[in-house]
């Protein structure tokens, strides 16, 4: 069987508006846990060789499941699953802390390579605050911040956590997030919900010095917000000074206020909120343009009245300051045996369905990963089959980057022009280098005056441009099917996308496909 060769030739990027449509370009994304090895790795003894093959086997379930984004926790707990000069190797990928992996390899710069090879984002999560997981049972290194500036840190309950009000100890997190942002070639830093921590009942946490030498004044509530409020601010500036291209993302806790606490306020009877137990202000953040998007976690289910998933997603969808809005979804809770409601296949997909309602909500990440091995509800069945069927594009965000390069230009060898085949290997080349174009579109279109780029049918797969190899099966079209047109986009790393190159039109034979035609998109 002979091969066509396609060339994809880039010439310099135009400025132009990029439109978003909400089901070609939505967000899916799941969250990989480390802490407690939830997710990844499964144990803390695994040899590097198994770590490696467990992160590859999890990346592939996870694009298999339509996802186009992964939500990794690199910095557990004041950790690192990478070389750091601030902070010692995690115990929950060696099993002590500060011990590197044997054989050494870099395990963020692997798990960001194997994620976009497969054409998907990477998010590097991180813990804000959180130090010591169990002051009980945790390996702590002699070098872990703890143990070098131990005046930093509040123990409460089980766990030590760095005090918010530290001025010393905002600075060394704003480095830790720089240093990885400079290093990494990571697609968004994101944090979780634990900023001041969830209330202990009948324990207070002891800030107090902090709050006598720094609170000029303030109520201890309004200090403490400040004080969230000044790192979210200096993070969302050193992330932008070291990457423009970096997006930065928050996972809030699922309810802002309650509207008898404020007339903004969802109508919720939440006992916890972000404003007033977390010290979160999530509006103020928003308003302010630090951050590019969020990720409340409504982990409730429909039929839930005082905490809704409908009534907290119409609350966040009339919130979003103009930010992107993705919704965090607990498909863990399927496997709780007391969350009788998602016990029902129709949770998750009724769920999915309404978020799609809303123009403002640009897609969902899961919690989490490891939950989808045993495909609850046939939840992972669903995904492929019908509500992941067709790849999506991340949607871009403007106020980042509103660039779309110019189409490729698409071609191929004349000579094999007449031969009839099943398959067809795609060969793509870069003739002119730009490092924000890195993966393309690949499109399958049946009818050549119906080559719509926006309709999500009609993408096949999105794949890395470092591969340029594709090898397009046209064995698994239907036989019905008489007549297909192959055609390629540029995609950036900000999700801009160019129009068509040229298509190459075949037509079914009696002996197979056979190549009829090539022509530019008009």
């Amino acid at each position: 069987m002979k091969k066509i060769y396609i060339l994809l030739s880039f010439f310099t990027l135009a400025f132009v508006q990029n439109s978003v449509a909400q089901k070609k370009y939505e967000f899916r994304g799941v969250w990989v846990a480390t802490v407690g090895n939830i997710d990844f790795p499964s144990s803390k003894f695994l040899s590097t060789d198994a770590q490696k093959e467990e992160f590859i086997k999890l990346v592939e379930m996870n694009k298999r499941n339509g996802m186009n984004a992964l939500v990794v926790q690199i910095r557990p707990a004041s950790d690192a699953f990478y070389p750091s000069q601030y902070e010692p190797w995690s115990e929950f990928l060696t099993g002590k802390q500060g011990t590197p992996p044997n054989p050494y390899y870099d395990p963020l710069k692997f798990m960001i390579a194997e994620t976009h090879k497969r054409g998907m984002e990477f998010h590097a999560w991180m813990n804000p605050y959180r130090a010591v997981f169990n002051i009980y049972k945790s390996s702590v290194s002699p070098t872990h911040i703890t143990k070098i500036h131990p005046d930093w840190f509040i123990t409460y309950g089980n766990t030590k956590y760095f005090d918010p009000g530290n001025k010393d100890a905002q600075k060394f997190v704003v480095n830790v997030v720089r240093d990885v942002v400079k290093r990494y070639d990571i697609d968004a830093i994101h944090f979780d919900d634990y900023f001041y921590p969830y209330h202990i009942a009948g324990k207070e946490f002891m800030d107090t010095a902090s709050y006598r030498k720094y609170g000029n004044g303030m109520s201890l509530a309004d200090w403490r917000r400040s004080n969230v409020d000044s790192i979210i601010r200096h993070l969302s500036i050193a992330i932008k000074e070291e990457n423009k291209y970096c997006k930065f993302g928050i996972s809030p806790f699922g309810v802002w206020r309650n509207s008898d606490n404020d007339p903004e306020g969802s109508n919720t009877k939440s006992i916890v909120t972000n404003y007033d137990d977390l010290y979160a202000d999530i509006l103020l953040w928003l308003k302010n343009k630090w951050v590019d998007y969020i990720v409340p976690q409504l982990y409730w289910e429909i039929s839930q009245k005082s905490l809704g998933f409908k009534v907290l997603t119409d609350w966040w969808a009339r919130h979003t300051c103009g930010r992107q809005l993705y919704i965090g979804q607990g498909i863990y809770r399927a496997l709780e045996p007391h969350s009788y409601a998602w016990h029902h296949k129709n949770e998750l997909p009724d769920q999915i369905q309404f978020l799609r309602k809303y123009p403002q909500i640009d897609g969902s990440v899961f919690f989490s990963s490891n939950t989808f091995n045993s495909n609850p509800n046939g939840w992972s069945d669903s995904l492929r089959n019908n509500y992941y069927k067709y790849p999506a594009i991340p949607p871009p965000m403007a106020w980042i980057d509103s660039t779309r390069p110019l189409p490729p230009i698409l071609s191929y060898d004349s000579s094999g022009a007449a031969f009839f085949t099943t398959s067809i290997d795609l060969y793509f080349r870069d003739s002119v280098k730009n490092d924000l174009l890195n993966r393309f579109v690949i499109y399958q279109f049946n009818e050549l005056d119906n080559l719509d780029q926006n309709d999500p049918k009609n993408i096949k797969e999105i794949i890395l441009s470092g591969n340029n190899f594709y090898h397009f099966i046209l064995g698994n079209v239907p036989d019905s099917q008489k007549q297909i047109i192959i055609a390629a986009t540029a995609l950036t790393k900000t999700n801009n996308e160019s129009d068509l190159a040229r298509y190459i039109y075949l037509e079914r034979k009696a002996n197979g496909w056979q190549i009829v035609d090539q022509a530019d998109n008009k």
